[in-house]
């Protein structure tokens, strides 16, 4: 297992943080691991996990929609 840090995080999700942060409040992002205690400690993301995230969309993205098919 390996975890990814935010900087790692940025490389493979083209999103700010802020937007990470936006769609794991809506249930919709991997949500993070605290690695430590209290209010500022460090944060990671189970890379399987986001690496899921990012085939569900690729997923999505190949299978053809109604509004593409052909009449």
């Amino acid at each position: 297992m390996r975890i990814l840090s935010k900087r790692q995080l940025k490389e493979l999700v083209l999103y700010s943080p802020q937007h990470i942060q936006r769609l794991e409040h809506a249930g919709t992002f991997p949500r993070r691991l605290r690695l430590g205690n209290g209010p500022r400690c460090r944060v990671g993301w189970i890379e399987e996990e986001v690496l899921d995230w990012l085939q569900e969309r690729i997923t999505r993205r190949d299978k053809p929609t109604d509004a593409s098919r052909p009449s």
